[in-house]
């Protein structure tokens, strides 16, 4: 599983990503920490969440144009250099004991904006680094990096908020930043020319590249959709979980279920291929309607826990294996914005069901959102094994395609 190891190139960009993402683990509760101590309201942690939510999805299609035109390493080190700033700015302004509230707003907002820029190159420096045989357990080793540090976390986060104080959080993630950029200055990346156009033209030929793919684009629907319920999850249950369940013991050890799925997820995906890794990846995540429809009907917590850690175990494993599978079928000159749409469904989904599930809850109750939402994802996850391509799929793919022709008005 250690094998991609061997290629210097992807063992400094996977310690670079470690750094990182260590980093990365500690910010969402120190970020909510000190938003609320200085502000006492949930409406300036609203706005500073948003500040990086908007212009990240507002930006991901134009960030993956520029990956693939520039060199997505580049284009990471500069954003990595981007957020070390922001990082640091907030770090400094928490640690001078009267933090402004416009400057946090303002940090956030470049720092989504780099992170639009750096999010579509993840899968180019992967494929860029290491042979295609190994990009199986190369990407299976990025989520368990990324799952390990979701999972150890919140409790770096809390003896480091206990011991120091938030501002700290963001130095070390300033840190962090600074050197996952001078790792990524050592990394060798093969890149592919892209033919010169214009940025709408860039645009419509990696749409093209996915819409002519329909195992790729109604796959994506469903990993909205799940995106789109596991956001309506968050929102509700944990007051199911308290009020119904046996307080919040239970929704701790749901949350500690899921994290351990993933990392189980991710380690098995560095062991196990699938023959057809689409269609069954996709049926695992339909997995993920237990866990909603248990809480609807309020079933008794050792079940709503054990669903979730199994439905969790599916999407780590499915996470690996979804970038793999990108990586050999699209060719490398439209990979990061093939990527940039992929993020811009998943993450475009969950503010919508952030939204959603109050205003259903409060008509409905919320039993009947968590209800619809795992009806939703039982269809659209498991509705993808009607889809032709997604049945035809088998693995390995023999060689990388050839690139689907633009269509005329995508000339230069």
């Amino acid at each position: 599983m250690t094998s991609p190891l061997r290629t210097r190139s992807f063992r400094l960009l996977f310690l670079g990503r470690t750094v990182s993402a260590v980093g990365d683990a500690v910010v969402p509760a120190a970020l909510a920490l000190a938003v609320l101590r200085a502000t006492g309201s949930t409406g300036a942690l609203a706005v500073v969440l948003a500040a990086a939510m908007v212009p990240r999805l507002l930006l991901l299609p134009l960030g993956g144009v520029v990956a693939d035109r520039f060199d997505a390493r580049r284009v990471a080190l500069v954003a990595d250099l981007v957020r070390c700033a922001t990082q640091l700015a907030v770090g400094v302004e928490l640690l001078g004991g009267e933090p402004s509230l416009s400057i946090v707003v303002v940090a956030s907002a470049l720092g989504g904006t780099a992170s639009a820029f750096a999010m579509p190159t993840a899968s180019p420096l992967v494929a860029g680094t290491v042979a295609p045989a190994d990009r199986q357990r190369a990407n299976a080793l990025m989520g368990i990096t990324a799952n390990t540090s979701r999972l150890a976390g919140p409790a770096l986060a809390g003896a480091l908020i206990w011991a120091a104080g938030p501002g700290w959080a963001f130095v070390i993630d300033s840190v962090s930043f600074a050197l996952s950029a001078t790792l990524l200055a050592l990394v060798r990346v093969r890149h592919v020319p892209v033919p010169r156009r214009s940025v709408l033209a860039d645009l419509r030929h990696g749409f093209g590249e996915v819409r002519a793919r329909d195992w790729f684009w109604t796959s994506l629907i469903g990993h909205g959709v799940w995106n789109g319920a596991a956001a309506v999850l968050m929102t509700l249950g944990p007051a199911i979980a308290i009020d119904r369940l046996g307080g919040e013991a239970t929704w701790v050890l749901l949350l500690q279920a899921g994290a351990i799925g993933m990392l189980t997820g991710s380690l098995l995906a560095g062991r196990v291929r699938l023959h057809r890794p689409v269609l069954l990846a996709n049926l695992g995540l339909a997995s993920y309607a237990a866990p909603l429809l248990l809480l609807a009907v309020a079933a008794p917590a050792p079940a709503v826990i054990v669903a979730y850690g199994v439905a969790l175990t599916a999407l780590g494993y499915l996470n690996p294996v979804w970038e793999t599978v990108v990586q050999h079928q699209f060719p490398p000159e439209v990979l990061a914005r093939v990527t940039s749409y992929d993020w811009l469904v998943s993450l475009g989904a969950v503010p919508l069901g952030y939204a959603l599930a109050p205003l259903a809850a409060d008509a409905f109750g919320a039993p009947v959102p968590l209800a619809v939402a795992g009806l939703l994802v039982l269809a659209a996850c498991a509705g993808t094994a009607l889809v032709p391509g997604v049945r035809r799929l088998t693995w390995p793919a023999a060689e990388l395609p050839r690139p689907v022709e633009p269509a005329a008005a995508d000339a230069p």
